[in-house]
């Protein structure tokens, strides 16, 4: 983007973002876990400060898999109203000289460290701003090092519900650290892509689109794929209920990728595989 076009676009987020902030809701992503209290600190700091509505998304999150959290955060953030505040934390340089950043869309605000987290969400909205927090008028007065999740990004999205400007908490950066689940490729009769999450059913789910797949196949139809260490002949199908029970397939899932399952079982587990984990799709 040009510095005209970030200009207008910031100038789009001053003058119509706040004003969808009326409806004041935070939602909060972690992989904090629910026996320790961290989740109930962070929502305690911001309704001290707000009184928007505070929405859970996930605190499930694999501890320290930032690319899992990120995948959640991408496939939820679209679904809230516009002007909703995202608070997420999957943060194992906590502490470090990692940033925190705030990141600004035409429909989102997301708050977060600088690891990647925040991106594919990021991403889905085409143009962002972000800005890196730093006035501790904003953060709690005492700061700890290992809780940047309450200490900052909690208190700085409270802050934004209640009409604080960006440009207020931060500066404006380029130099933010990027992620990307990438995209499947296609050569002649092999579509070659990645696992970039297994949910808790065990579906494998990859970065291959279904707009690609369905390029080649129809519903219906049966596949070679390979996965892992793994070479299996599965009906491609509309959803699980398909096939029979503990019978595998694949599908588009609603996430708009290609995906491996079992009805009624696990994937995942059949196959012994993981993320990142290679998947090619053979067509005749």
């Amino acid at each position: 983007m040009t510095d005209n076009e970030v200009n207008s676009l910031i100038k789009l987020i001053v003058d119509q973002g706040y004003k969808v902030l009326l409806m004041k809701i935070i939602t909060f992503l972690s992989d904090f876990g629910l026996k320790d209290g961290y989740v109930a600190q962070m929502k305690g700091v911001a309704s001290g400060i707000s009184d928007a509505r505070l929405v859970d998304i996930t605190h499930e999150i694999t501890p320290h898999n930032i690319s899992e959290g990120a995948f959640v955060l991408r496939n939820v953030v679209p679904y809230f109203p516009r002007g909703t505040v995202h608070v997420a934390v999957v943060d194992p340089g906590v502490g470090t000289e990692r940033k925190g950043i705030i990141v600004t869309t035409r429909k989102h605000v997301l708050i977060g460290p600088d690891n990647g987290l925040l991106m594919p969400a990021a991403h889905t909205f085409a143009d962002f701003v972000v800005y890196e927090i730093t006035n501790k008028k904003y953060m709690l007065s005492s700061l700890s090092n290992t809780f940047h999740g309450r200490d900052i990004f909690a208190s700085v999205a409270a802050h934004i519900t209640n009409d604080v400007s960006f440009e207020e908490i931060g500066r404006r950066i380029n130099d933010f650290v990027d992620l990307d689940f990438g995209g499947g490729e296609r050569k002649e009769n092999i579509v070659t892509g990645k696992i970039i999450y297994i949910d808790r059913f065990g579906n494998v789910i990859t970065n291959i689109s279904g707009d690609m797949v369905f390029e080649v196949i129809c519903f219906n139809k049966k596949i070679k794929v390979l996965v892992g260490k793994n070479t299996v002949e599965i009906p491609f199908v509309r959803s699980y209920g398909f096939v029979k029970k503990r019978e595998m397939l694949a599908t588009i899932g609603s996430s708009n990728f290609f995906e491996i399952g079992i009805n009624q079982g696990s994937a995942a587990k059949k196959l012994s595989v993981k993320e990142d984990d290679i998947v090619k799709i053979v067509f005749d």
